[in-house]
């Protein structure tokens, strides 16, 4: 855009079904993604703007600790069950087992609720959020599930508190850092490997026990076995002298030199994880020692970054 005192601003546009497109489609019946391949066909639009009903929330399931100020937690899910029932929709990019990278959005799933009011579709959403379970990593359910149930967001109209920056500067964030504790798992089905013949080929292939002839019913030895998820470090960023790195990132930027002198809360390197910068600051003061890693390297969770001596 050119301003009239010739000014030249840059004007980001996104020609594209946006991640929130969902509620336009809850309450309004359209499958967006279908007419845009209709348009593209060269087919025309030929009703009428659709009439919007109800009232739609989507949720976005995130990869980030709310309770460390959203930070980014690239890893395993373990388990990924998604809540059901009315006015219930989850469209979801990942399944249990899968692993998330530090090199995409943290973006895993989002979860749309409708009903046929604002008030319904709040209470359909406490109930999915509270149905929600993502193990292995933390992600914003604790957030979401806590702001469905505050004051400033269940505010009826004329009343609603939540601005662009309420979560900055007024809601008061209580929530637990991600403990990294082991999660039970629902227990694993029993299985057997056994080989077996195709096209005169011996292959070995792995068979839920329970379908083997004679072991119906019969499982001596073969307890299943509670599977727990690996324990997750809990460090903070910072180990004595040593900063590490929180999650699995890429350093952009190291911004002291060896030598250098820094005071508590001083920049020292940016991260970048799943596409947001993460500004690691000095967590003492003292003398910059030791640096260990290079801009534009790839660290995994842990990594000692520097050093800050006395």
């Amino acid at each position: 855009m050119v301003a009239q005192d010739g000014t030249i601003s840059f004007l980001e546009v996104n020609t594209r079904l946006q991640v929130e497109h969902p509620v336009s489609e809850e309450v309004t019946g359209l499958d967006l993604v279908r007419e845009q391949f209709r348009i593209a066909q060269g087919e025309k639009i030929e009703y009428a703007d659709p009439e919007v009903r109800g009232h739609s929330f989507e949720f976005r399931i995130n990869g980030e600790d709310p309770g460390r100020n959203f930070l980014p937690a690239p890893g395993p899910v373990h388990l990924f069950q998604a809540p059901s029932g009315p006015g219930v929709r989850v469209d979801s990019g990942v399944v249990s087992g899968d692993v998330i990278s530090g090199n995409f959005d943290s973006m895993m799933a989002k979860l749309i609720v409708t009903g046929d009011s604002r008030e319904q579709a709040l209470e359909r959403s406490r109930r999915a959020l509270a149905e929600m379970q993502v193990l292995g990593l933390p992600t914003v359910l604790p957030f979401h599930r806590e702001i469905v149930s505050h004051p400033a967001f269940t505010a009826p109209t004329g009343d609603f508190k939540v601005f662009t920056r309420w979560i900055e500067t007024e809601w008061d964030n209580q929530i637990p850092a991600w403990s990294g504790q082991a999660e039970d798992l629902p227990e694993a089905e029993p299985r057997h490997e056994i080989v077996v013949e195709v096209a005169g080929k011996r292959l070995e292939v792995s068979v839920p026990k329970r379908l083997l002839v004679g072991e119906i019913g019969s499982a001596a030895g073969h307890a299943p076995k509670r599977a727990k998820s690996a324990s997750a470090s809990t460090h903070t960023g910072a180990k004595g002298n040593s900063l590490t790195a929180p999650m699995q990132s890429t350093v952009v930027k190291i911004a002291v030199t060896e030598g250098q002198e820094v005071a508590e809360g001083d920049l020292v390197v940016v991260l970048e994880a799943m596409k947001m910068e993460q500004p690691l600051t000095a967590h003492r003061a003292g003398k910059v020692s030791s640096i260990n890693v290079e801009a534009g390297t790839t660290i995994s969770a842990g990594t000692r970054i520097l050093d800050i001596v006395d």
